[in-house]
């Protein structure tokens, strides 16, 4: 039996899912993963890259993903067979309160004497809490973990007990508990992979399970990529627990961590090999400034690159910056969160803070130059919003489509701010100034909040102008709206149309059934719920949008199988060298300090 050094597992939102009776409705219609949440963080991939570089075995293994697979995969059954010096379990987005948890109880009788260690932004956050389940013993905090994470593991390979000379680490050692100062956090990324793609196409030839690590359920029919240009943000978005004031709080992270052009282009070229697939560029480019911009679009001009490549927005954009990406790429889309009509709304919650003729504008130009695919996204629930406000969107798509010549380039959706607020996002961490009512507070609180039987009961928020029913309310009548609007203007056909409207409609019944339910006795809830299981299991993916509209076009998705065996060998053989040069140096792991103002590690 193999014998690794790390395991990383990712759980669903909530582990049980399988079983209960859920109404999550549209909370993840606007990413690829379902409500399920199974698409796991980039970061799990930059750890695992980072320390097989050193030596060391790592696997991921998204449990999610397994279990939507197949409805027979036994978790149990699947952990119980592994043999590992320690297992990872991320809890980066707080939907994943319920099902990290439930996971690492069963990690934890299976396996007693194996340490379990947590990380991401939210078990940041909630360190304190998590360390208090007896079942996990270290979280691992801030937003840049890869070479803290080996730090610990020489630790548990050494058999030392002494953690308190580890940055960021939440430790528990018996009764002892440690909260060592959050004091590394690097200025610069690029001596790691985000994400770590290498490591991805190596470990399915080199722990001979392609299933394990997949991303997220219909990523081989569908193999989307992305890259991370920074770890934090200049925008401070009142409702983002990404936002410049949340990651000053959680992370201690005061400036922007970039990637360079340079290693961005690298990674672009190297996701060209085996991937046709779009690319997707996580933030706006344009946060690293005006020559880190010109860099960027000069390297990709000269790769001739085939691959798609999708740009976010977060701010107005000139003609001149669309130009710049049409003679860079031959294929491109953009994807905008515009969150309202309202432009006063969007000044105050900071974001894509314009008139909205400049919103136009913006499309405009981008549709002008070459620009294949404008997603753009609106919500319900934001600071300041009431229900009308929230409806009156719609009026805004039928605005911006008739000046943008009604071109169907545009793809329009609406969603809900769901199920929870971000914590550390200036919204939760100041509810009373901009609005809001916090229904949850701690962890356990948005544990047992997201294993509630509807999205209604899952919202851990409330504002001063819209109450979980106006919430709820307002986002179905959107979507009706929505729905009409593409329909009048031949944006969807007939049938589509008609599966949204239906969706909607037994949406809104069941959402008034399982209130009654609820008002049952408790002992008769569980039976009457689980009489709706299955026909509510058709309503919690694309119940408010076409199942196709957030995809961009690709015809082919991978590259030739020659392609990807010569990548795959060329990862395997880098292993090898991996192998050899610490097998034969392997006190030099053991020795990896780091130096808290570069953040780079030294020998």
């Amino acid at each position: 039996m193999m014998r690794y050094d790390l395991v990383l597992l990712h759980a669903p939102s909530v582990y049980d899912f399988r079983e209960n009776s859920l109404l999550a409705g549209p909370i993840s219609d606007v990413v690829p993963s379902s409500p399920v949440f199974e698409m796991y963080p980039i970061g799990l991939t930059s750890i695992a890259d980072y320390l097989e570089r050193y030596g060391l075995r790592v696997k991921i293994i998204n449990i999610a993903n397994r279990m939507l697979m197949n409805p027979h995969f036994d978790v149990e059954k699947k952990l119980k067979s592994i043999k590992t010096r320690a297992f990872g379990i991320d809890l980066h987005w707080l939907p994943h309160a319920h099902g990290s948890i439930e996971l690492a109880k069963i990690v934890k009788l299976l396996h007693p004497d194996t340490p379990i260690i947590f990380g991401g932004l939210s078990a940041t956050y909630y360190h304190k809490e998590l360390i208090d389940y007896p079942f996990i013993d270290f979280v691992m905090r801030g937003d840049s973990t890869e070479k803290l994470m080996l730090l610990l593991m020489n630790k548990l390979e050494m058999g030392t007990t002494y953690y308190a000379d580890i940055p960021n680490l939440t430790w528990r050692k018996g009764d002892e508990v440690g909260y060592n100062p959050l004091t590394y956090v690097p200025k610069d990324l690029d001596d790691i992979d985000v994400p770590g793609y290498r490591y991805t196409i190596r470990s399915v030839f080199k722990y001979k399970n392609f299933l394990d690590p997949l991303p997220y359920n219909g990523w081989l029919q569908y193999p989307n990529t992305a890259l991370l240009t920074a770890r934090g943000c200049t925008q401070n978005c009142l409702i983002c627990g990404g936002s410049r004031e949340a990651y000053e709080q959680n992370c201690r992270r005061h400036s922007l961590a970039l990637r360079s052009p340079a290693k961005l282009i690298s990674d672009i070229q190297f996701i060209s090999r085996f991937s046709r697939a779009p690319i997707f560029i996580l933030h706006d480019l344009r946060q690293g400034g005006r020559e880190y911009v010109d860099e960027f679009f000069q390297r990709l001009k000269k790769l001739h690159l085939k691959n798609e490549i999708v740009f976010e927005l977060f701010q107005y954009a000139d003609e001149a910056y669309f130009k710049q990406i049409e003679e860079s790429v031959p294929n491109y889309s953009v994807e905008i969160t515009l969150e309202t009509h309202d432009e006063k709304i969007r000044e105050y919650n900071g974001k894509f803070s314009c008139t909205n003729a400049k919103v136009i504008e913006t499309l405009n130009s981008a549709l002008k130059h070459s620009c294949k695919k404008i997603d753009l996204f609106f919500m319900v629930g934001i600071p300041g919003q009431t229900p009308q406000s929230a409806v009156e969107n719609i009026d805004f798509c039928e605005t911006i489509h008739l000046a943008c010549s009604k071109d169907p380039r545009i793809y329009y959706f609406v969603a809900p701010l769901a199920p929870f607020l971000d914590p550390a996002s200036p919204a939760f961490e100041h509810p009373e100034i901009y609005g809001y009512k916090k229904l949850c507070h701690t962890l356990e609180d948005h544990r047992k909040a997201i294993a509630q039987p509807s999205w209604k009961h899952m919202l851990s928020y409330e504002t001063k102008n819209m109450t979980r029913n106006d919430i709820v309310n307002s986002t179905y009548e959107s979507a009706e709206r929505l729905n009409d609007f593409k329909l009048t203007y031949g944006l969807i056909d007939h049938d589509s149309y008609e599966d949204i409207k239906w969706k909607i409609e037994k949406s809104k019944e069941y959402i008034r059934e399982i209130d009654r339910i609820l008002a049952l006795p408790e002992a008769e809830q569980a039976k009457a719920l689980a009489e709706l299981r299955k026909e509510i299991e058709q309503l919690n993916s694309y119940s408010i949008c076409g199942k196709n509209e957030l995809k961009w076009e690709v015809q082919k998705n991978y590259a030739n199988f020659y392609s990807l065996a010569l990548v795959g060998l060329e990862q395997l053989y880098q292993d090898y060298v991996n192998k050899i040069k610490y097998l034969l140096r392997p006190k030099q792991r053991q020795q990896f300090t780091l130096d808290p103002e570069q953040g780079k590690g030294k020998l």
